[in-house]
């Protein structure tokens, strides 16, 4: 028997704290994945949130919060580092079509959910990559080749950085989610980020609906060609973070 699964406030969440006003269909379509992430959850482990409504905000809308960084209606190629069970990648697409998305994660039945999705809700111009940052960024297509590139609780930001900005673009912009370390981390980060063709951009808090704690889009931009030798082979920008 299907969960029956409502989100009642994303609309005027959206629209009052991001300025995102969805359709009916996307509306229809933000359902739809809350249940099937529901359902399918219960038979593997894709993420901890499994209340409708901490899903409605936790995940929805704190992936659409991407938007501030944005623009109002973004477009180009959006890579997503880590994506897990699609976030932010999958909602960014949802509510803004013309965006070209890449999912990049490295646990299969995690993979396999954002197939579905994207399968089931015929989502063009979606490519889901079962692989690790540090082989894709490596890879011709992808390597320095989008516009945006996102990620959502991953590692430390010396961390993430080595994994974003390799595949983007001169000109392009990465955005890291992060909670309330996010001031500190990008600090941290200013070395790392310098080392392969990085600037740190800015710096914006997210308030989320009963969420106490303050959450942060660190913003980066591409303005240098990133050095051959990076991203370092898998698993070793996490033991050896840059500094």
């Amino acid at each position: 028997m299907p969960v029956a699964v409502e989100l009642p406030d994303l609309q005027e969440t959206a629209r009052a704290r991001l300025g995102v006003t969805l359709t009916r269909r996307q509306l229809e379509a933000f359902a739809w994945f809350a249940r099937e992430l529901v359902e399918w959850n219960e038979r593997s482990n894709l993420t901890a949130i499994t209340d409708p409504a901490e899903i409605e905000v936790k995940h929805f809308v704190d992936s659409l919060s991407c938007v501030l960084a944005m623009g109002p209606q973004p477009a180009g190629r959006l890579v997503d580092i880590g994506a897990g069970a699609g976030f932010p990648g999958l909602p960014l697409k949802i509510a803004f079509p013309r965006l070209q998305v890449t999912l990049i994660e490295a646990t299969g039945k995690k993979a396999e959910f954002c197939r579905h999705v994207v399968e089931a809700l015929e989502l063009d111009e979606v490519e889901v990559i079962h692989g690790r940052a540090e082989e894709v960024g490596h890879l011709a297509g992808h390597r320095q080749a989008y516009d945006w590139a996102t990620a959502r609780a991953v590692a430390q930001l010396p961390v993430v950085v080595e994994y974003l900005l390799p595949l983007l673009r001169l000109g392009g912009r990465a955005i890291a989610q992060k909670g309330e370390t996010g001031p500190a981390e990008a600090h941290a980060a200013e070395s790392a980020l310098h080392m392969l063709g990085g600037r740190m951009a800015q710096i914006i808090p997210v308030e989320l609906p009963r969420v106490p704690e303050t959450r942060y889009l660190v913003i980066m931009d591409k303005i240098a060609a990133t050095p051959a030798g990076y991203p370092r082979r898998p698993g070793v920008p996490l033991k050896r973070p840059l500094e």
